[in-house]
């Protein structure tokens, strides 16, 4: 019996405020076989470290603008997170539009909790983060096909369950994930809410 390894290149991307272990989940995923897709200062970050990592300006043809608040928020790689990969009509659109397709989605969040000690109310809201809880929020939707991962804690369990799989994840693990990720945005919204009705 003859078995076929698919020989689809798999991609991550990974958009972070907190670039601790960093390194470590890239070269981890670089084992694997995943193209590193980033932008920005994580971008910046992946390559300075020796990696090879594609920036999303390159996939879009949409350069970041203003200052960086407009930057992942494009159609093309939402695409690549939200259509089902079993569906026929989803596939046949997402390969027309010949762009990499996305298997994890590592983000975590601008600290907006920590900023609200400060008085600069500019910085503050600034802190709103809108980029990592849509792409977050998109990947635990389609979590029966994408991993994503909110927590620098869990890089660990993430590279252990791909040696575990074979280089992917399984769907017990990325709804785990899931979870935790609208667990963690409810609350993250309910802390800017918050702050936004005292102010």
């Amino acid at each position: 019996m003859v078995i076929r390894k698919n020989l689809k290149k798999k991609s991550a991307l990974i958009s972070v405020f907190d670039k601790t272990n960093l390194k470590y989940l890239c070269t981890n995923l670089s084992e694997h076989g995943y193209n590193l897709i980033s932008s920005g200062s994580t971008g910046n970050k992946i390559r300075g470290m020796g990696f090879k990592c594609q920036d999303i300006s390159k996939i879009t043809n949409f350069k970041e603008m203003f200052e960086g608040r407009v930057k992942t928020l494009h159609p093309l790689i939402y695409s690549s997170i939200l259509y089902k990969r079993e569906n026929q009509n989803h596939t046949k659109d997402f390969l027309s539009l010949k762009i990499p397709e996305i298997d994890i989605v590592v983000v975590n969040l601008y600290p907006f909790k920590k900023y609200i000690k400060g008085k600069n109310y500019d910085q503050i809201i600034e802190m709103i983060d809108i980029g990592g809880p849509s792409l977050l929020r998109a990947a635990g939707k389609n979590y029966k096909y994408i991993t994503p991962l909110i927590d620098i804690n869990d890089y660990k369990k993430l590279i252990q369950n791909l040696k575990k799989n074979n280089g992917v994840t399984d769907i017990i693990f990325r709804k785990k994930m899931a979870f935790k990720i609208f667990n963690q945005i409810s609350k993250y919204d309910n802390v800017i809410s918050k702050w936004l009705n005292e102010n």
